[in-house]
């Protein structure tokens, strides 16, 4: 697992200082999540985000968050929408200079691990999973649960044989038999729990501090460059969530959302239904990005450097936070 993680953490770290400024000629590329709906995507669809900023957007969908600081960090993107605080830790950690601008969205019962229905393992028998094969998407948020809920159950990661592997992978490998749980998000969680059982519940979880919480991010030096562009571009964010937030509004804009999203307007009310959308002043506060997202990150950390997965955290992580832009935001 260690192995898998710092390949990730040192071709981030090489590719650190690579210039993440290929956004010249009026264009710039955002990354994305396919089945994973936000109300950005009603904003994206409508071409709102293009209007508001004067700039070209090409939309780039992405399966992991670690695949997404990959591709800022050589400068192919230059925002990340929902990446999962997870995989920004790693690549922080490992040296790549991110910033997380806003918080996309907050989801704990949408990121969880589902053991196999054949196994009739439930919480109360956790520790029967030792020496079970488990589909973990390594570095990002689902890993982060995974190795928490394990540490709750006192369940030793190294009698499990956790195999990296994207949640549409694992959703497929856990419908075939092939793996006994899975650990994921989105779509590919409800498809896996089809064939299993989560469990904890995303209340219990919060209990156990596993918050799970997705950011905007992107390189600090073109940020700082075009922080009015970012301003501009989280204010857009910020509108198609209090549109949404009025129920008023979702017959206009469930379809478009589904659509962009490649999904059924039954599944993704469903999963939208599990999501939370702090509005900009809530992003601001203590809770988020006024401290609690910077001290949650260094407690991420330190949880791969435990587990072995990382070398190192960051004394802290802080400046790998940029309120400034969401700020200006809330004030245009």
């Amino acid at each position: 697992m260690k192995h898998v993680i710092m390949g990730t953490a040192a071709a981030l770290a090489l590719t650190a200082g690579a210039p993440a400024f290929a956004a010249g000629h009026g264009s710039i590329t955002v990354a994305y999540f396919l089945e994973w709906p936000m109300p950005f995507e009603y904003a994206k669809q409508m071409g709102t985000y293009e209007e508001e900023m004067g700039v070209d957007i090409n939309w780039v969908s992405f399966d992991t968050g670690t695949a997404m600081s990959a591709a800022m960090a050589s400068g192919d993107v230059q925002l990340a929408v929902s990446q999962g605080v997870p995989p920004f830790v790693v690549a922080t950690s490992a040296g790549q200079d991110l910033q997380a601008l806003d918080v996309a969205v907050s989801y704990s019962d949408n990121d969880n691990c589902v053991v196999a229905e054949a196994l009739e393992i439930d919480k109360d028998s956790a520790g029967e999973l030792a020496g079970k094969k488990v589909a973990v998407p390594l570095g990002t948020a689902a890993h982060y649960g995974f190795l928490k809920q394990m540490d709750h159950f006192g369940v030793d990661v190294a009698s499990l044989d956790v195999v990296d592997m994207a949640p549409p992978d694992g959703a497929a490998a856990i419908a075939q038999g092939s793996v006994d749980m899975f650990c994921g998000w989105g779509g590919s969680l409800r498809r896996a729990k089809e064939f299993g059982n989560v469990l904890l519940t995303g209340a219990e979880k919060e209990e156990l501090g596993i918050l799970v919480f997705d950011v905007t991010s992107g390189p600090a030096g073109w940020v700082a460059e075009n922080s009015d562009l970012v301003a501009k571009f989280l204010k857009v964010t910020a509108d198609a969530n209090a549109m949404w937030a009025d129920e008023a509004n979702h017959a206009e804009m469930l379809p478009v959302i589904a659509k962009d999203a490649g999904m059924s307007e039954e599944d993704t009310m469903a999963t939208m239904s599990t999501f939370v959308f702090p509005t900009v002043e809530d992003q601001l506060s203590e809770k988020w990005l006024g401290g609690g997202a910077a001290e949650f990150m260094g407690g991420v950390a330190q949880v791969f450097v435990d587990a072995g997965s990382i070398d190192g955290a960051l004394d802290s992580y802080a400046d790998n936070v940029n309120t400034g832009p969401l700020a200006a935001a809330g004030d245009m």
